[in-house]
């Protein structure tokens, strides 16, 4: 892991992202921004883009993880940082885990987000293991339930992440 960043840089990652997140209300899209910053102090945007795409996925910080990521030509973003104008949701955290994200930093919180109308409450208790009935999620095990593991395995040729 590379060296914490400075107070000021964190400070101006945020401030910029937040000013993302303005421009896309500006031009019709939600109010969320956020800047991945690769090990090699390249930045990399993303703006919520869900009514834009029709894509539930396309938060801010998944937009600019996707980003990054072709940018850099690499699924492994380890020693970059991810700056996010509000709160990143359980997608979010969960995206930048996979891309082996180092830190992230936010702006404003959930709670400030909920005041907006975007109460992603319900899905931290769903993580949380308190609103189970929310996802019905059922393990049924097929005869060839292990074949694709067993395909990766035997793949000389695969790419590990």
């Amino acid at each position: 892991m590379r060296a914490h960043p400075s107070a000021a840089d964190v400070t101006g990652y945020l401030t910029e992202a937040v000013a993302l997140a303005e421009r896309n209300v500006a031009a019709g899209g939600g109010p969320f921004g956020a800047l991945v910053v690769t090990a090699d102090g390249n930045v990399h945007e993303g703006v919520n883009r869900v009514t834009r795409d029709n894509d539930p996925t396309a938060h801010a910080e998944v937009v600019a993880i996707r980003t990054a990521a072709k940018e850099t030509r690499n699924f492994d973003l380890s020693g970059a940082v991810l700056y996010a104008s509000c709160e990143p949701c359980p997608l979010c955290l969960a995206a930048a885990l996979w891309a082996r994200i180092d830190r992230v930093y936010f702006a404003a919180d959930r709670h400030g987000a909920a005041a907006a109308g975007f109460d992603d409450a319900v899905f931290y208790e769903y993580f949380g293991g308190t609103r189970p009935e929310l996802l019905p999620v059922s393990h049924t095990q097929v005869p060839t339930s292990g074949a694709p593991f067993d395909a990766w395995r035997s793949n000389a040729g695969r790419t590990d992440y």
